[in-house]
């Protein structure tokens, strides 16, 4: 029988665990073609709105593969819901059994997806962060700035809501001697006073302006995963030094490089996959004068890792 894993007993297995090379070492095995990630599979809601991702896959020569679900869907905050859910199967890769099924709430993807910022922020940030910009107040926005913190310093935050109560709710979460908090409804006001922006909400359209953007800055995109959701101008893209994704292939059917190209403000031609930059560092930024973007849509490969890494430390107990 597949052993049944809580939440809490997945967050004590982390405690002994550095998620940040692994996730590293997914990307560089996914670019190497040493991963096999099927399309994702999709859901999508329009009434309440929200969507569910199918992901899976695995890495060739590893010991399991993953099947990952997780939901978001976005008024469940109104009725005292958490906004995400979802769980990780793992299965013995030899023989098909499933060994485990990790009952994360969404949280190891909610993980990854953070851990994923910071080893972009590592290769394409620029080395001197005057301010860091936020663009969604909630769980992600707020797992996102931790994890920068372990590639980067700085001192301000610039983090930009949807209403006045959530931001609150964030600078009294996040603000700590050393790291002072500055909240805002105006999104230039973040692209004014940052130089390295990280988004993650559900919009469906452009958040940021192409006419905001500083010379110098970097951009992450974690919220577009699907065709529908967008949050740069596809100008953005168009003028950036470099693009690159976390998927040249995922990057076809969904996020802010998908949009930039469907527009015609960026050519496919331009693109570096994250791996390819994991493994050759000159592949990132060169100068702290480049103005960079990543759009990360999400890999199979980042939930085979944690998840495998969270199962070997469980299983060895």
């Amino acid at each position: 029988m597949p052993v049944v894993v809580p939440l809490a007993e997945i967050k004590t297995a982390l405690a002994a665990i550095d998620p940040l090379p692994l996730i590293e070492e997914g990307f560089a095995a996914y670019s190497r073609g040493e991963a096999v990630v099927p399309p994702v599979g999709e859901l999508v809601f329009d009434e309440p709105p929200g969507d569910v991702h199918i992901k899976y896959g695995y890495i060739k020569g590893g010991d399991v593969y993953v099947i990952k679900i997780a939901s978001g869907f976005y008024d469940n905050p109104r009725l005292g819901l958490p906004s995400g859910d979802g769980l990780m199967l793992v299965f013995d890769q030899r023989t098909g059994v499933l060994e485990a099924i990790l009952l994360d709430e969404g949280y190891l993807t909610n993980l990854r997806t953070a851990v994923a910022g910071a080893v972009v922020a590592k290769y394409l940030a620029p080395r001197s962060v005057r301010a860091v910009g936020i663009l969604g107040a909630g769980v992600q926005g707020r797992m996102q700035l931790e994890w920068l913190r372990r590639v980067r310093t700085f001192s301000e935050a610039v983090v930009w809501g949807v209403n006045e109560a959530e931001l609150v709710a964030y600078r009294r979460d996040m603000e700590r001697p050393g790291l002072a908090i500055r909240t805002t409804l105006r999104a230039e006001e973040v692209a004014a006073a940052a130089n390295l922006i990280v988004t993650c909400t559900p919009s469906t359209g452009p958040l940021l302006q192409a006419d905001w953007i500083r010379p110098g800055t970097h951009i992450t995109a974690v919220g577009s995963d699907t065709a529908a959701k967008q949050e740069l101008d596809p100008v953005i893209l168009g003028r950036a030094d470099r693009v690159v994704v976390d998927s040249l292939g995922q990057s076809e059917l969904r996020g802010e490089v998908y949009r930039a190209v469907s527009a015609g403000a960026l050519g496919r031609d331009r693109l570096v996959e994250l791996g390819r930059v994991v493994m050759d560092a000159t592949l990132g930024r060169s100068s702290d004068e480049e103005t960079t973007v990543a759009d990360l849509t999400g890999v199979a490969v980042q939930d085979i890792q944690i998840s495998n890494a969270v199962w070997r430390a469980i299983s060895r107990r």
